[in-house]
């Protein structure tokens, strides 16, 4: 069950939630059908904008797969992450909707949603029963750390009337990462972790596009055209194949869509890596990233159809009669291949199925699905309690890992606030005692 069972609690006892993303609000209704005060601060006028504003084309609220699969999907953080995905997991994240009224379904890519598809239902009902719990909410409060000099646990807030100074006996931060800062997830608290002696990994951006220095006549001619039906493939820093088949987008500064967030951690990992040889005067120049046009045609049979062209055909209707190439085809060779000799058929097919992109770097973080980098998982304990500030406990893309689009990052984002409120509960129950 993801709500504890309700028990009388001292009312002294008051716990804050700064933060009102799902996270943040997993972790309220942990305290609040405990017994707690909870009061809910956000920098917002309105809670939980980001999570709305993603629910906009299709609220993917988690995914189906296999449960090892899933916890798979968050790379270097799976191992701490799974005893917190283990107690909500989403087939019980499933079960916690269903008891909000909130009928699911699994598409045809296994990803989760709600049955009308949308974000804001389910948050109305999940507001209504936090509100019947008590929980009190205060919007237009944005944290801006702790007083120079003072005790970490006096609380500065920003609101319109005015800076506003709070205590209270226990926190769960739920601030987000560093992307959207103009929902709330700006990254400033960062630093005021850090001036705390807590260990902090850079955010980064993830799930996001890369620059590419197209040309002028591409960018006029191409730009927002989607490359369909096709593979990319890289080879990660500790030497993991990557390939992933479907779609992204050639945008103006360079690509983007879902087969590139797809692989944002490992691309953008490699760029860096990279750049470190680049600053050793390396000599390795080997591409970051090949795409495979015909991923379903042995290279072989896509030199043998190209050779069966007839005589007098251009180029670009080569490969578009052929092999059903689209227009934007013959230009991205001529990009990404400068060298190519397009009568050398042989060369064509090799380029065809291996081609080239060499992205210089990721779009901005502010520009980001979502953040890498966050609270250290060294810095935190098992219930997610920050070591150098007990009784303040930390939960959603604060934390350091990241996750592909498909249901990850929410599933994610709920499970930690859930451990975190668990946890605040746990730690106040244990100070009341002593």
């Amino acid at each position: 069950m993801i709500t504890p069972t309700a028990a009388a609690v001292p009312p002294q006892r008051t716990a804050a939630i700064i933060g009102a993303g799902p996270a943040g609000l997993m972790a309220a209704e942990q305290l609040a059908s405990r017994g707690y005060r909870v009061d809910v601060f956000d920098a917002m006028p309105s809670v939980a904008r980001k999570f709305l504003l993603a629910g906009i084309g299709g609220m993917n609220i988690t995914h189906s797969e296999d449960y090892s699969t899933f916890v798979e999907r968050y790379g270097h953080a799976c191992a701490w992450l799974k005893p917190i995905l283990d107690d909500l997991t989403p087939e019980q994240l499933r079960d916690w909707i269903h008891g909000l009224g909130i009928d699911t379904f699994v598409g045809t890519s296994g990803r989760v949603f709600p049955t009308d598809m949308k974000a804001a239902p389910l948050l109305r009902a999940w507001l209504h029963r936090l509100k019947a719990q008590g929980v009190v909410f205060h919007p237009r409060h944005r944290w801006q750390g702790w007083p120079s000099g003072s005790d970490p646990h006096t609380w500065c807030f920003d609101t319109p009337a005015g800076t506003v100074q709070r205590s209270f006996d226990g926190v769960v931060l739920a601030l987000g990462g560093a992307s959207w800062a103009r929902l709330g997830s700006d990254g400033r608290w960062a630093t005021w972790l850090q001036q705390q002696q807590v260990d902090i990994a850079p955010l980064q951006p993830s799930n996001c596009g890369f620059d590419v220095p197209w040309s002028d006549f591409l960018k006029e001619k191409f730009a927002g055209t989607p490359i369909k039906h096709i593979q990319l493939s890289l080879t990660d820093i500790d030497g993991k194949q990557w390939q992933r088949t479907g779609e992204f987008v050639v945008s103006e500064y360079g690509i983007e869509g879902s087969l590139i967030y797809a692989l944002s951690a490992p691309l953008r990992e490699r760029l860096r890596e990279q750049q470190n040889l680049q600053m050793r005067n390396s000599s390795n120049h080997q591409p970051l990233l090949t795409l495979d046009w015909l991923p379903h045609v042995a290279l072989q049979d896509t030199e043998k159809k190209l050779r069966q062209g007839k005589k007098g055909l251009s180029f670009a209707n080569l490969l578009r009669k052929k092999l059903n190439l689209p227009a934007i085809t013959s230009t991205l060779l001529r990009e990404c291949c400068p060298q190519l000799d397009n009568r050398d058929l042989h060369a064509v097919a090799n380029a065809l199925k291996a081609m080239p992109l060499n992205p210089r770097q990721p779009r901005p973080i502010n520009e980001a699905i979502s953040s890498a980098g966050g609270v250290q998982s060294s810095a935190v304990n098992d219930q997610l309690m920050l070591n150098a500030l007990p009784g303040v406990f930390v939960a959603g893309e604060m934390l350091d890992w990241e996750a592909p689009t498909g249901g990850y990052l929410l599933t994610a984002c709920f499970a930690t606030g859930k451990r975190a409120g668990n946890g605040l509960v746990e730690w106040l129950e244990a100070q009341a005692i002593s």
